[in-house]
């Protein structure tokens, strides 16, 4: 993703994606499919040794970074799972890691051990359905009764639910968000499949009946989550779209060499002058994709960046990869052909964490509000 890699930040991304590469190649990614919780325990184990769960968490609570910025090298990552389809949480745990060890009271030093070491993993409920759904929409109620908290709602999607031990719920009381780490054992808590078009990733719905829990399973203080639940948000988005720009890099370099390999009236595709004006539009696309999710990724706290970010992204490259399609013809339409497995991935993440038309109004918002000042 960064123009300028430092040698360590290179080493790092390589071993990620010689690992992803050696353990959910395509045939596996496939094979996935049918695969109730989308991977296997032992590979999310393993990712976590190399360093996957632990770049947003401080050094003196076991986590650590390459290059000083956690986040900068979370989106190498991020990239490199985007360019493979690969499987894993690797958003919401971060995030879930993030949150949970920068906590000033409630925060279960046993679930971030586990999520440090991959033995478990914590899913994010933040999105709601309609008429809920839109970014920062939050309808689901947290309670104060005496020294409990109890929980009423629904959250959907929320990704590997139905694997993770644990939900970071993000709810709202009187006027301000709360959040509270939720068992998902606990009695009240439904967690219901959904279907999604990723082939990789699964997704639910979670229903909270009445959960009762003791204050102390809040995160941060109760109604006074704003600027938390604010912050969580751009750190999701901006490794959505670095995710999303791996995609939309892996279907840009298949269909380049598709174009070159294939002759039509013979001569390669690629030697055709509209053909060549469509590449050079989508790699204008891919590179301003490149430039702008680096530059939301070196500054988290700038809203009007990270919105940018998200709305050019989510727009630009769905243009890109329904391209790639296009230029493939028919073969790139099928099942077998593994164009779609990227096209997949991005759609996906087009819609979490705010569609483009969400990021968009945020921007529209945060304009007037600097004019009126």
């Amino acid at each position: 993703m960064i123009v300028d890699p430092t040698s360590d930040q290179e080493l790092f991304r390589e071993t990620t994606e010689r690992y992803l590469r050696e353990h959910v190649p395509v045939g596996e990614v496939r094979r996935l499919r049918d695969d109730p919780a989308g991977f296997e325990p032992d590979y999310w184990r393993r990712g976590a040794d190399l360093g996957w769960t632990s770049l947003l968490v401080p050094e003196d609570q076991g986590g650590g970074s390459i290059s000083g910025d956690g986040l900068v090298d979370l989106t190498l990552l991020a990239h490199e799972f985007g360019r493979h389809a690969a499987p894993g949480p690797l958003v919401p745990v971060n995030i879930a890691a993030a949150t949970l060890s920068r906590a000033t009271h409630g925060a279960d030093d046993a679930v971030l051990g586990e999520l440090l070491a991959g033995t478990a993993t914590v899913a994010w409920c933040v999105a709601e359905p309609p008429p809920h759904d839109r970014l920062g929409d939050i309808a689901v109620e947290v309670k104060t009764d005496g020294a409990d908290v109890v929980i009423d709602g629904i959250k959907r999607p929320v990704e590997s639910a139905g694997q993770a031990g644990h939900l970071l719920v993000t709810g709202r009381t009187g006027g301000g968000p709360t959040q509270v780490l939720v068992p998902v054992d606990t009695p009240g808590v439904t967690v219901a499949p959904m279907h999604t078009v990723d082939l990789t990733r699964r997704f639910a719905a979670v229903t909270f009946e009445d959960v009762r829990l003791p204050a102390t399973y809040v995160v941060g203080e109760v109604g006074s989550a704003d600027r938390q639940v604010e912050h969580q948000l751009r750190l999701a988005a901006i490794l959505s779209c670095a995710e999303a720009v791996g995609a939309m890099q892996a279907a840009f370099d298949m269909t380049v060499e598709w174009a070159f390999d294939r002759y039509s009236f013979g001569r390669p595709l690629a030697s055709y002058q509209a053909l060549k004006h469509r590449f050079a539009d989508m790699k204008t696309w891919l590179e301003g994709a490149h430039a702008v999710t680096d530059a939301a990724a070196a500054a988290p706290d700038d809203p009007r960046l990270v919105s940018a970010a998200k709305a050019f992204v989510g727009d630009y490259g769905s243009e890109l990869l329904q391209d790639c399609v296009q230029i493939h013809g028919g073969i790139g339409v099928t099942y077998e052909h593994d164009l779609h497995l990227f096209l997949r991935r991005h759609t996906v993440n087009r819609a979490l964490y705010g569609t483009p038309a969400d990021h968009r109004q945020l921007l529209a918002d945060l304009e007037r509000k600097v004019d009126a000042a």
